[in-house]
């Protein structure tokens, strides 16, 4: 069974399984996952903890002994494996199989592991633990998502916002969920209960935002070139190289552009994106952006990130960032063509 960590607590309400797998890109969402399943399980009378740190060299009979030996203080208990790499090896990921076919009685169990790649979730292991318990991913909170997780953070405490406070702090938190939550927290410390006040926000909020280059394709797709501008000087501030920007912009390009061909020979756009190797919220706002821009549009695109690989690599004149910028801005607006960079 698969759950998304804000489907978490309304799944504890109806019942507690027995296995529980934790992971996914958000640390904070992850971490508040594995503590709201402990607390559930201490309510039910899971008193005791074993604790195993799965790190290299780590023995896995340890899991068998563990889940096989009595309690002598408490009939229930919680057994938890934290696996720092997300990648048990062959020996680990026998163990896991062998212990996920035969689960102790009296146990609650609880992996949790870093971020899963795909092919992580492919493995025969992980399909173990799915299918005798319960997945839970922790997903990254997307910037049109923000707000919203912002406002559920403010009414909890007390608090609300309107929508130019919460953009405000989307803005200013966008990318590090952690000091998110931090800042969510201080504005409890330093308000009362009640309506936020833009200035008031302002004059405490600290900006803590960061930024992925990764991250450049959603933005992309969702055609806000404020949004993107703010990202690149963010990256370059940070000290991001510029060829790995360039190629996040050049990738969602190219993606799009092969989208935008196979739709024109008439290919149903979920098996344009899925050949294109577009899935999760690129996928979301992936029909949308194709239908923003014109085949031209995006082979001048193209065009354009060449050009300004050839000014990085000193073999043009030009100032490369800067035309990164307007690769931002014209993949971001509304259809037109442009002439490419000289």
């Amino acid at each position: 069974m698969q759950i998304d960590s804000e489907q978490l607590a309304r799944h504890l309400e109806r019942q507690l399984a027995p296995l529980y797998v934790v992971h996914g890109d958000e640390p904070l969402l992850a971490i508040e996952a594995a503590d709201r399943i402990r607390a559930r399980a201490r309510a039910e009378g899971y008193a005791e903890r074993d604790l195993l740190i799965a790190e290299s060299g780590f023995d896995w009979r340890q899991l068998w002994a563990t889940g096989a030996s009595l309690s002598l203080f408490s009939a229930r208990r919680i057994v938890e494996v934290r696996l720092p790499t997300a990648s048990p090896g062959t020996e680990g990921a026998e163990a896991l199989i062998r212990y996920a076919a035969a689960l102790p009685e009296d146990t609650l169990t609880l992996v949790v592991l870093s971020k899963v790649e795909r092919r992580t979730r492919d493995t025969k292991w992980f399909a173990a633990l799915e299918t005798s318990g319960v997945s839970v991913q922790a997903q990254r909170v997307s910037l049109d998502r923000l707000p919203g997780w912002l406002a559920g953070r403010l009414a909890a405490q007390g608090q609300k916002a309107g929508p130019e406070v919460l953009d405000y702090l989307a803005a200013h938190v966008e990318g590090n969920l952690l000091a998110a939550h931090q800042e969510v927290q201080k504005l409890a410390l330093l308000f009362p209960p009640g309506p936020l006040e833009l200035e008031d926000v302002r004059g405490a909020v600290t900006d803590v935002a960061r930024y992925d280059a990764f991250g450049l394709g959603p933005a992309v797709l969702s055609g806000d070139p404020v949004h993107v501008l703010r990202m690149l000087d963010g990256l370059r501030g940070e000290g991001t190289g510029l060829p790995l920007v360039l190629w996040a912009l050049a990738e969602e390009a190219r993606a799009m552009l092969r989208i935008a061909l196979a739709l024109e020979q008439g290919a149903p756009i979920a098996t344009a994106m899925r050949d294109a190797k577009v899935w999760g919220d690129r996928a979301r706002l992936m029909p949308r952006a194709v239908r923003r821009l014109t085949l031209p549009a995006l082979r001048q695109a193209l065009a354009h990130a060449a050009a300004i690989d050839r000014i990085n690599k000193g073999a043009a004149p030009g100032n490369a960032w800067d035309e990164l910028r307007a690769l931002a801005l014209r993949l971001t607006a509304p259809e037109r063509s442009y002439a490419p960079a000289p």
